[in-house]
């Protein structure tokens, strides 16, 4: 059996890597307010096409599908590129995709492909859970459409969004709203994280007119779930650098006149690491090849990803900052950054334990009730 990527996707990993490599510098993104790069966002648009690779043609993107994402999100991660590609290509593009509203495809899709728009899904509440149930904000219908009321938190790249995605609570149930970045009544302040390359923030809604996009609270889910393993993708790379950055300094720090890479507990420590590395891998690599399936086999997929991968980016990006001893601590080594960004993704789309007991849920292990999905970043 052969679950290897294709030659093509190999050559975009390449072209990719090459880009990043030579482009993206993380660095960069700790100074900027928004956490945001936009030559960098608008080269990765005209250049290689980033933003339009899961978009379908009619649309103006490559038309690609799960594979080709999770190659993305994998250098993505390697690289630690910030920005709002998560929230774009992982988050408002799957729930396009999933809504019945065609013109509203035809109308946001081409500029996310083109790289003119930035997009992001606006869902978590002041409770912090990941529960479609859990949704208060309020959609009501006028004259002509409807208006939001309400706030949401740590959205993703929530401050410079053109498009803000929005769940709501309508009198049939959860629906997904669209919002123009700059509508009238809608207050947008970032959040202080832990990451910082990833930007968040907190949105007011006040009677902000709003576009139903569709009723159905499956779509919000198949969005959330396909962003999952987006994220997944996104960790394994970023868990990647890190066991790759801890080798090469273990070959060539030398204490007592040889390298510390020759010292035993050295050598389990980077071999634990490399294990956490390879599963976390095929943990997102199973969820990408299950996104095409049925709704239950992806959520069950996504779920057993996020559980997989978040704990193991978290104990690769601790082991190469022990690994590198005094330097890893300190600020001018990139290592904390790839652990921040590890502890804030634990959290990102729900904590290891809400995902757990989903997953029980799923696969009617339990039937436990979720009691917390926190985001506290």
């Amino acid at each position: 059996m052969d679950i290897g990527f294709t030659s093509e996707q190999e050559e975009l990993r390449a072209v990719l890597r090459a880009f990043l490599d030579e482009h993206a510098d993380r660095r960069v993104l700790i100074d900027t307010e928004n956490r945001h790069d936009p030559k960098l966002w608008r080269r990765m648009a005209t250049e290689i096409g980033v933003q339009g690779l899961t978009v379908p043609e009619e649309y103006g993107g490559a038309g690609f599908g799960a594979a080709e994402m999770c190659v993305a999100f994998e250098e993505l991660g390697r690289a630690l590129v910030g920005g709002p590609m998560l929230a774009t290509i992982g988050l408002a593009v799957p729930a396009l995709l999933a809504c019945e509203d065609e013109d509203a495809r035809g109308e946001f899709l081409p500029g996310i492909a083109d790289g003119s728009t930035v997009a992001t899904l606006a869902f978590v509440e002041a409770e912090g859970t990941w529960e479609t149930g859990a949704v208060h904000t309020r959609a009501k219908r006028t004259g002509d459409g409807h208006i939001i009321d309400g706030t949401k938190y740590f959205v993703l790249d929530g401050a410079i969004a053109d498009l803000v995605l929005v769940t709501a609570c309508t009198d049939d149930g959860t629906a997904l709203f669209s919002v123009s970045g700059d509508a009238a009544g809608l207050s947008r302040r970032a959040h202080e994280a832990v990451d910082l390359t990833r930007g968040m923030a907190r949105l007011d809604f006040a009677s902000v007119p709003a576009r139903l996009l569709s009723s159905d609270p499956s779509a919000v889910e198949t969005a959330l779930d396909r962003a999952r393993i987006a994220l997944a993708a996104e960790q394994a790379g970023g868990a990647q650098w890190c066991l790759d950055t801890a080798v090469a300094y273990a070959k060539t720090r030398h204490q007592f006149g040889r390298p510390i890479g020759s010292f035993q507990a050295v050598k389990h420590r980077c071999a634990d690491m490399m294990v956490a590395v390879e599963a976390a891998r095929s943990a997102a690599y199973l969820a990408a090849l299950t996104a095409h399936g049925a709704l239950q086999d992806l959520a069950v997929a996504a779920t057993s990803a996020q559980v997989c991968c978040s704990r193991a980016y978290t104990e690769v990006a601790a082991g190469a900052i022990q690994v590198h001893g005094g330097i890893g601590f300190t600020w001018e080594h990139d290592a904390h950054l790839f652990y921040k960004r590890a502890k804030t993704d634990e959290l990102l789309f729900g904590t290891a334990d809400w995902h757990r007991e989903r997953l029980a849920r799923l696969t009617g292990i339990g039937t436990a009730e979720t009691t917390e999905g926190a985001v506290n970043v």
